[in-house]
């Protein structure tokens, strides 16, 4: 056994005192669909929701002493130091994205009781982190870094221990969600090899497939928030070190959408809940048909702290993916009756969803902004070839994106 799966196995027994491991449970809905032996690693049944505990608990534990803890997190590494400072009953003082779900700061603060402050500042999570790093050179204490720390990392590579100690094999494949990558360069530095590691980033903060392709860890121009859970600029450089030398072909981009309709789709048929995060690599499964076929495959579900306000939107952006809702800019003409023949070409599955009635003084024609609902995405091509056979003109805005920022 390496150093590494030395300390990793040290962590996952040392974690044992504070929580049982998480459940690995083979998912019949998923194997029937994809062909494969699919099994979930819950991390989403956690004390904490996630697996953040984990790589928190096992950096503390070797503080011993240390009473000031400091962090910078968009909720769930928070989370799991919040809930490790009141066990270790030692103070922890906690920087958070403005932006960050009310859910997750509100459970923090619970975890963490009065051993935890929280500070909220920065839209983005490196800005956090470096408000978070700048505090603890000035007032002192221990950073725990979120996964950019080789005892954290070493933490998060439990995980990957307690698969293969109750499935009682390695797994043909394993799809891990990447944020900053300590998660993943521990359960795959724990594997390997033995297992091919899958790694699935969302399209909006894909760190580590851009230092891939630079070679070292780059800053991301832009990064897209939805997934709070992996939103991350840039991949820590303790991570990249272990992940460096995968194939880009390992790295999978998610749209936000798309984790969507997964996320939906684990409610609605599974009853369970994940966070954007977490559903991560149950959607990257779509894309692995072909590899994954009679193998044995294991998704780490990393988190489900969902706050249930952002449902709406989670279901709204699913429907758009699924082509079963768009969105609409229609030229109605201003004389009597043109709304009633629109109405009437829609179909018995059409729903309007959303009317506003933008009319102009002294103009032939009136834009509307409509939204449709409907039950299969064919039948929008029968609606617009409709649409096209009595002269309406119309744009579809549905994936527009500068548009529908404003308008949807």
């Amino acid at each position: 056994m390496t150093d590494f799966a030395s300390r990793a196995r040290a962590a996952e027994q040392a974690m044992r005192d504070v929580f049982p491991a998480t459940p690995l449970q083979r998912n019949a809905h998923l194997s029937e669909r994809f062909g494969a032996d699919i099994w979930l690693k819950r991390e989403d049944l956690s004390p904490v929701r996630s697996y953040k505990i984990r790589g928190a608990y096992n950096a503390m534990r070797k503080q011993p002493g240390q009473d000031l803890f400091v962090c910078a997190s968009a909720g769930n590494h928070a989370q799991g130091v919040a809930f490790m400072c009141k066990h270790m009953d030692v103070r922890g003082v906690i920087f958070m994205p403005v932006t960050t779900p009310k859910q997750k700061i509100q459970k923090t603060r619970m975890f963490g009781g009065d051993k935890v402050e929280i500070h909220l500042t920065g839209d983005y999570f490196d800005d956090t982190l470096a408000a978070a790093q700048e505090w603890c050179q000035r007032e002192g204490g221990h950073f725990l870094s979120p996964f950019d720390d080789a005892d954290v990392i070493e933490g998060q590579a439990s995980i990957a221990v307690e698969i293969e100690e109750q499935l009682g094999r390695v797994p043909d494949h394993v799809i891990l969600p990447v944020g900053g990558g300590g998660m993943s360069a521990g359960v795959a530095s724990w594997f390997g090899g033995r297992s091919h590691c899958v790694f699935a980033e969302p399209a909006g903060g894909a760190c580590l497939r851009a230092a891939l392709a630079a070679g070292h860890p780059v800053t991301l121009d832009h990064v897209d928030t939805f997934v709070d859970g992996a939103a991350v600029g840039r991949i820590g450089e303790q991570p990249f070190g272990l992940l460096k030398q995968t194939p880009l072909s390992d790295v999978l981009t998610i749209g936000e959408d798309r984790i969507c309709a997964t996320m939906i789709e684990m409610l609605n048929v599974e009853g369970i809940v994940l966070e954007p995060a977490g559903a991560l690599a149950v959607e990257a499964l779509g894309d692995l048909q072909s590899w994954i076929r009679g193998r044995t495959v294991v998704c780490v579900t990393s988190g489900g702290n969902f706050d249930f306000e952002r449902l709406p939107e989670v279901k709204e952006r699913a429907q758009r993916y699924s082509g079963i809702k768009k969105y609409m800019i229609l030229r109605l003409p201003q004389r009597p009756g043109a709304l009633k023949e629109f109405l009437g070409i829609l179909g018995p599955d059409d729903d309007i969803a959303r009317f506003e009635y933008m009319k102009k003084s002294a103009r032939n024609f009136g834009s509307v902004l409509i939204g449709i609902e409907t039950r299969k995405p064919e039948n929008f091509v029968r609606l617009f070839a409709k649409l096209d056979e009595a002269g309406f003109t119309y744009s579809d805005i549905t994936n527009d994106e500068t548009l529908a920022q404003f308008v949807i």
